[in-house]
């Protein structure tokens, strides 16, 4: 059987436009999609699409779940919007972040003290100034050490305006094996 050159050229380019493909297609469903990934800007675009018209507070990814392999680092957006009107409605707030787990102990066999080392930075963050109107972004991110229970952890966001309360929202950490 005898192919020509035609022939064999067009069997060529076809394989290595299906290979193309296939590396394009493939980077479009890998791509960061995870907090340490997102450069700033790219986390105050996702979380801009997370606000609805009154929300003060959005956490990013949407789903408040976050999933962490042990030996890596990960972590969840926050944005907070300035809602307050009045004469002098440019704050600074302020944010902390705790674990909500009540049965944390029973059901992950860690302390809450253990839990909160793995948050390497953004645990808490004062002095954030947000004009009326705009909203701030900020990372939380963790890292999860070798050894740790694989299992949920509820986290909460308490958000102040000028030490008074502003805004609550939540995420849990899912710990996954390495």
């Amino acid at each position: 059987m005898e192919m020509s050159v035609g022939t064999i050229v067009t069997i060529v380019l076809l394989v290595s436009v299906l290979i193309l493909g296939i590396v394009l297609i493939k980077n479009i469903f890998t791509s960061a999609k995870s907090v340490v990934d997102l450069t700033d800007q790219q986390l105050r675009n996702e979380v801009e699409k997370l606000f609805s018209e009154e929300s003060k507070m959005s956490v990013y990814p949407g789903t408040r779940l976050v999933e962490i392999k042990q030996d890596s680092t990960n972590g969840v957006g926050i944005g907070i919007r300035n809602l307050l009107t009045g004469a002098s409605s440019d704050k600074t707030f302020s944010y902390v972040v705790t674990i909500s787990d009540a049965d944390l102990n029973k059901k992950c066999g860690i302390d809450e003290e253990t839990v909160e080392g793995w948050i390497v930075t953004g645990r808490t963050e004062e002095n954030i100034p947000i004009p009326s109107g705009d909203f701030s972004t900020q990372k939380v991110l963790f890292e999860i050490p070798v050894g740790s229970p694989l299992c949920t952890i509820r986290f909460r966001i308490n958000v102040n305006a000028d030490a008074t309360a502003y805004a609550t929202d939540f995420f849990d950490l899912k710990i996954k094996a390495k």
